[in-house]
């Protein structure tokens, strides 16, 4: 069964069963989510999308947004996720690759990216929009009010929810792409994630069977990879307002009584930060993704909500999920010395190989069948390093492009960031090199980000003194910087490694 079918078959089970509560607090149904997602599934073939359309999808998290995405699918179409915001010459290779035929947005977007005194208004912001309206598109679909900008003939959301919502007589093959996320590449050579409905549907699978849902559950977060297995298992989705602040995340959490949560490293940070008291005790599992999770911040959230299995997903755009470990084996690995970051045992059904150069390969039900364009392999090649420990579970140990190289010696930054996150005083790490102009090798140069702002100043000769009792000689850096906060990057806040070595490089200021 894929995806879309768990979805409105749990929802014709339990039709008055709250499925989504807006950020604004507004909740729909989970019979009113069938119906609307039937209707416009309906109104979307009635307008001629055909099995295999990809329809570019620039609408933010929301009640319509999800609605939307879900009625493509339904539809047999493919939605394709492109973020517009790119710049425009990024969005013109990845549109010449994916080729959609229909365009679904905010009537916003469409508006700013067409009316020039609103584009002059986003290009003064640093933001440069590609015409949305100039598409080669045979239709587009608007979400919210009409504005100017919005192409004549669009067709409007909330027009296609008012048509008459049909059974479906059928659903499309699971086989066929069901999303297409574009991930890394450059202008001349973009790349994109092709997702079929099993595929998504697997991985979702796998989920649930490590974080149990169910009816009563009450899931707190705007990442898909947790939503769609709520919505799939009659618990209810709580979506956090598209700006709100950290405080205003853990207010929900209690005023809603989630019991689960997603975030990202630094976003947990900062709800921590901004909490008065303790995590709500309604709290059962905290997952934590798509970056590393230092050991401070684990330490913090387990402190925080002792009630609560605290939880690190390893996985990728590719494949979701791989791996899961807990916050105490996380926090153990790295208390007993051991090196790199520990992603814990792969999941069920989760095949693992380590190639000669030490890089983690892949393979599983719920890997993505390849990339856009581009033959399938038999292994998905990560670019992380990567080792199985005696228990069988995976250690991280660095990003292939991360690497830095010092004579002979290969640094790779995962493998020691964890532990000198792990010391007393130290919020974050990361290491970059910069170049030598002398020697042409790569200055070291570790930057970090003191717990306590009041110790800064003493931290750098204090790690010079710690450091090398943790970790190779060879690792330790040049330098040491002490910085308010790391440069970040994407809905992932990863480090922004480019944006750091800038940062800490006298040559670039």
């Amino acid at each position: 069964m894929s995806l879309v079918e768990k979805v409105l078959s749990q929802a014709s089970r339990t039709p008055s069963a709250v499925a989504l509560v807006a950020g604004d607090g507004a909740e729909l149904s989970y019979g009113e989510l069938r119906r609307q997602v039937l209707s416009v599934r309906h109104g979307l073939r009635e307008n001629g999308l055909r099995p295999g359309d990809g329809v570019l999808f620039s609408v933010r998290p929301s009640p319509e947004s999800l609605v939307l995405a879900i009625a493509v699918v339904a539809a047999g179409g493919c939605v394709i996720f492109a973020d517009p915001g790119a710049g425009p010459e990024m969005f013109t290779a990845r549109m010449r690759l994916a080729r959609p035929r229909w365009s679904a947005a905010e009537s916003l977007l469409y508006a700013a990216s067409r009316l020039a005194p609103v584009r002059a208004y986003a290009r003064r912001r640093g933001l440069l929009l590609p015409n949305l309206s100039a598409l080669d598109v045979a239709r587009h679909v608007y979400t919210g009010r009409r504005l100017p900008g919005v192409p004549a003939g669009a067709l409007s959301l909330n027009g296609l929810l008012t048509t008459l919502p049909a059974e479906p007589d059928s659903f499309t093959d699971p086989d066929a792409p069901a999303a297409v996320i574009f991930t890394s590449g450059t202008t001349a050579h973009p790349r994109a994630v092709v997702h079929t409905g099993a595929s998504l549907s697997a991985a979702l699978g796998l989920l649930r069977e490590r974080v149990p849902l169910g009816p009563g559950d009450v899931v707190h977060t705007d990442q898909l990879m947790l939503g769609l297995p709520t919505l799939a298992s009659g618990a209810r989705w709580s979506l956090p307002p598209l700006t709100g602040s950290a405080a205003l995340f853990g207010e929900h959490l209690r005023q809603r009584q989630a019991t689960h949560t997603y975030c990202v490293p630094v976003r947990l940070a900062e709800v921590l930060d901004a909490a008065t008291g303790p995590l709500p005790p309604s709290l059962r599992h905290i997952l934590l993704g798509s970056a590393p999770a230092p050991a401070g911040v684990l330490r913090r959230a387990v402190a925080a909500a002792p009630h609560a299995e605290v939880l690190s997903v390893y996985a990728m755009t590719e494949m979701l999920p791989v791996a899961v470990a807990t916050a105490a084996d996380k926090i153990a690995h790295v208390a007993g010395g051991e090196t790199g970051d520990l992603l814990g045992e792969p999941l069920p059904g989760v095949r693992v190989s380590v190639a000669a150069d030490g890089e983690l390969l892949l393979a599983g039900p719920n890997r993505s069948p390849g990339y856009l364009g581009e033959p399938p392999s038999p292994w998905l090649p990560t670019g992380d390093l990567a080792r199985l420990d005696a228990s069988g579970r995976l250690v991280l140990l660095g990003r292939k492009k991360d690497m830095l190289i010092r004579g002979s010696f290969n640094l790779y930054p995962g493998l020691y960031e964890p532990a000198v996150t792990a010391l007393p005083g130290v919020a974050e790490a990361a290491y970059v090199g910069v170049p030598d102009p002398e020697h042409g090798d790569e200055r070291v140069v570790l930057a970090v980000v003191a717990a306590d702002p009041a110790e800064s100043a003493a931290l750098p000769a204090r790690l010079r003194r710690e450091l090398p009792g943790i970790i190779d000689h060879d690792a330790l850096p040049d330098t040491v910087v002490v910085l308010p906060r790391l440069p970040r990057s994407g809905r992932g806040r990863k480090v922004d490694r480019a944006a750091l070595r800038d940062l800490v490089n006298p040559a670039s200021r």
